[in-house]
């Protein structure tokens, strides 16, 4: 959540999947933009909230070099702008064969971890191998978020990949609802608005006898 201090709302998280919450961290919900990774120690506290890290290696980061930090926000902006454009190219369709020249600046970024595997308790207390990261470098920070986007690539339909059909707001969504027929980010902001909205043009309707 952010502080008492911030006049910014919290993060919105409506996306259903981590990547598409990731490029809603910038939006407009209000007609006016709003910016949740503005510098380093916004990244941190939106992995933070989106439950990407814990609270130590979250505390750990923020007491890191404050412009390597903001170094790895700049380099997540850019991410988002490339992911928001991918997006909206391919949105419900589905992709075309040269798909993977497209790609090649998310594999660089992949290319960049070093994921190590220990065993731990999985389900039911049974060993099972689990991946760990180390978390030495701010620049670290943007791998979940690639891991993310990768999943959203290979695993999700981008035929339910949808924008909010309010025209003022910019958060987008996966759709994974049993009818596949969401339309609106979420009931309690651009749904209820768009009720309301529906609601008074019938009410004006019948007092011009329309």
């Amino acid at each position: 959540m952010t502080s008492s201090t911030d006049p910014r709302p919290d993060a919105f998280f409506v996306g259903d999947h981590l990547a598409m919450d990731f490029l809603n961290s910038m939006a407009m919900p209000s007609g006016e933009r709003i910016e949740w990774l503005e510098n380093g120690a916004d990244l941190v506290n939106w992995l933070r909230h989106a439950g990407v890290i814990d609270a130590k290696i979250a505390k750990r980061f923020r007491s890191e070099n404050t412009r390597a930090l903001d170094d790895v926000a700049a380099e997540a902006r850019v991410l988002r702008e490339w992911l928001r454009n991918f997006a909206k190219r391919h949105a419900g369709k589905p992709f075309r064969q040269n798909i993977l020249k497209e790609l090649e600046p998310l594999n660089q970024l992949l290319a960049r971890d070093g994921i190590y595997f220990q065993i731990g308790a999985s389900d039911g207390n049974a060993p099972g191998m689990q991946p760990m990261r180390r978390w030495e470098k701010p620049e670290e920070l943007l791998l979940p978020i690639a891991e993310a986007i990768g999943d959203l690539v290979c695993h999700a339909d981008f035929n339910l990949i949808r924008s909010c059909e309010n025209d003022a707001c910019t958060l987008m969504f996966y759709d994974r609802t049993k009818s596949h027929a969401r339309r609106w980010c979420s009931m309690a902001a651009c749904g209820n608005r768009a009720k309301a909205a529906a609601h008074r043009a019938r009410i004006r309707g019948k007092g011009t006898g329309k």
